[in-house]
């Protein structure tokens, strides 16, 4: 295999190289990292054993991806105040006609499902990751983990019993949360305390990073008295010099607040019974560096 076809060989399956990093991760400098090691290691190899390149491909960045977050856990425990994942630009393209699959993807990278995920053991999550997200069979996860298929079939059933039992169960309607995101931001940016209120949930969520870097609740704060206020008050604080848009990211509607052109705050809702559920606010600049300048 020459040079020239091994990097068209790398970049035809790098989207789902990054795709596994991702979700296994968190963040995205993190799993382009990962993807830029599985290069080095696909350059070096000596490819013309390797008969199945995607599976080959997949292996080493699974490896990689459990490496690097088995050495992201002791930071992570020590991380000011509440870890969120990177906010990810999801655009699927023209490749995926098929909306359930579709679906798959963005529910794979919702926040509430990376927040769940952080909670599953390494190997847990490379095969809930594996066999969920990008349908992988068993036996070709169990070689990739060096594991039996039937110890593979165990941490799969571990895993999305575990998933299911947290995930939280919001209604996925995309035209429903699209207009929940609007009057949330219209009620935050020009209405009334009592019109934001009625948007939440009376048991609603707010998850909020800052990273130690920006301010942000240290704690998850509950109600929607209190979550209401705060919102209200974040809002009101924000740089009037600012733009906000609204863009999807992690497979829904965010709204995202730019201040000289570049990204200073994201806020997404998660939305259930028309209304809305939970809420987070990534203001962690670390974590927004990737967004979009506009």
């Amino acid at each position: 295999m020459t040079v020239d076809v091994a990097t068209e060989t790398f970049e035809e399956h790098r989207p789902v190289l990054t795709g596994v990093a991702y979700r296994m991760l968190g963040r995205v400098a993190d799993a382009e990292d990962v993807v830029q090691e599985a290069w080095l290691k696909w350059s070096a190899a000596a490819r013309e054993d390797v008969r199945e390149p995607r599976a080959f491909l997949v292996r080493i960045t699974t490896r990689l991806a459990i490496d690097r977050l088995r050495h992201l856990r002791s930071r992570r425990e020590t991380y000011p105040g509440v870890w969120l994942p990177e906010p990810l630009v999801t655009d699927f393209g023209p490749t995926l006609p098929d909306t359930a699959e579709r679906a798959v993807l963005a529910d794979s990278v919702s926040l509430a499902v990376l927040v769940v995920l952080e909670s599953l053991s390494p190997l847990e999550r490379a095969v809930f990751v594996l066999r969920e997200a990008f349908g992988f069979p068993y036996a070709e996860i169990a070689a990739a983990l060096d594991r039996t298929e039937a110890a593979v079939r165990q941490l799969a059933g571990r895993a999305r019993r575990h998933v299911e039992e947290r995930k939280p169960r919001y209604d996925v309607d995309p035209a429903e949360r699209r207009d929940l995101t609007e009057r949330f931001l219209a009620a935050a940016s020009g209405g009334g305390l009592e019109q934001l209120l009625s948007l939440l949930a009376p048991d609603v969520r707010l998850v909020s990073d800052g990273g130690g870097r920006a301010k942000a609740a240290r704690r998850v704060i509950e109600t929607a008295g209190k979550v209401g206020r705060f919102l209200f008050a974040v809002a009101g604080a924000l740089d009037p010099g600012g733009e906000i848009r609204v863009m999807e990211l992690n497979g829904g509607p965010a709204v995202v607040h730019f201040v000289g052109g570049k990204a200073d705050t994201v806020f997404q809702i998660e939305v259930g019974q028309g209304v809305i559920q939970c809420a987070y606010i990534i203001r962690n600049p670390d974590k927004l560096s990737g967004l979009p300048v506009v």
